[in-house]
C-alpha cells in the first residue's frame, strides 16, 4: 500500500495520497494547496488521481481541488461550505476560492472504494457541522484519517462558524475513541500518533 503525506499550504495542512500499489489510480485526502508538490508524488509513484475526500470544508483543506480536476466527495453538512468562500473562510482570511466541480455527498458509516482501498466514512462534527474522520478498511486496518477533529495532543477549534467545543469532546470521545488504542491516526495537521496516545495523554481529554 501507498500511504503518503504531504504538508501544503501556509498552515501546514496534511494531505494525504492512499493507494493500493504504483501504477494505479489514487484516493487525495485535503489537497489543501500546492497541486503541483502533490502532482509531484503522484508522479512518483505513477499514480493517477480519481478522486478528492475532504475531512471538512474549510479553505486551508481544499484549495488544490480545481487544479486536481477529479470528483470531489464531502460530508452532506460541509458542501456547502466548499461552494461558499464566506463558508470555507477564504473570503475572510485568503483570496475568495470555491471549488468547481460537482460535490459528491457523503453519509456517515458510508463505504468509500477505489481500486482495493476502502475507507469508512465517520461523522465527528464540532470543528465544523460535518467534519468527519475516515476509517480504513482495506488493504489494512489501525489507521484513521481524523482531519481537524483530533491531532496530536490537541484537537480542532471549535470558535469557528459551525463550531461546537461540546460537540467536538462528544465526537472524539464516542466515535474516535471507540477505534482500537492501536489505530494510528493521521491528523489534519502536525504529526500522526495513535487512539491510546490521545486517551492517555491528550490534555484536552484528560
Amino acid at each position: 500500500m501507498i500511504l503518503e503525506t504531504i504538508s501544503v499550504g501556509s498552515l501546514e495542512v496534511n494531505c494525504y495520497i492512499l493507494a493500493q500499489k504504483e501504477n494505479s489510480r489514487a484516493i487525495v485526502i485535503d489537497p489543501g494547496a500546492q497541486a503541483r508538490k502533490i502532482n509531484k508524488v503522484l508522479d512518483k509513484f505513477k499514480l493517477k488521481p480519481a478522486l478528492i475526500i475532504h475531512t471538512h470544508g474549510h479553505y486551508d483543506h481544499i484549495g488544490a481541488d480545481n487544479e486536481l480536476g477529479v470528483q470531489v466527495y464531502a460530508h452532506k453538512l460541509d458542501a456547502p461550505l466548499l461552494k461558499d468562500a464566506m463558508l470555507n473562510m477564504s473570503g475572510l482570511f485568503s483570496l475568495p476560492y470555491t471549488v468547481k466541480s460537482e460535490i459528491k455527498l457523503l453519509e456517515d458509516n458510508q463505504l468509500i472504494e477505489l481500486d482495493g482501498v476502502e475507507l469508512k466514512v465517520l461523522h465527528t462534527p464540532g470543528h465544523t457541522a460535518g467534519g468527519i474522520a475516515l476509517v480504513m478498511q482495506k488493504p489494512e486496518k489501525g489507521i484513521a484519517f481524523t482531519g481537524d477533529t483530533l491531532f496530536c495532543h490537541g484537537i480542532g477549534r471549535s470558535d469557528l462558524a459551525s463550531g461546537n467545543q461540546a460537540l467536538l469532546i462528544k465526537s472524539i470521545k464516542e466515535r474516535l475513541f471507540t477505534l482500537p488504542d492501536d489505530t494510528k491516526i493521521y491528523p489534519g495537521h502536525g504529526k500522526s500518533s495513535s487512539i491510546g496516545e490521545e486517551k492517555k495523554n491528550n490534555p484536552f481529554l484528560s
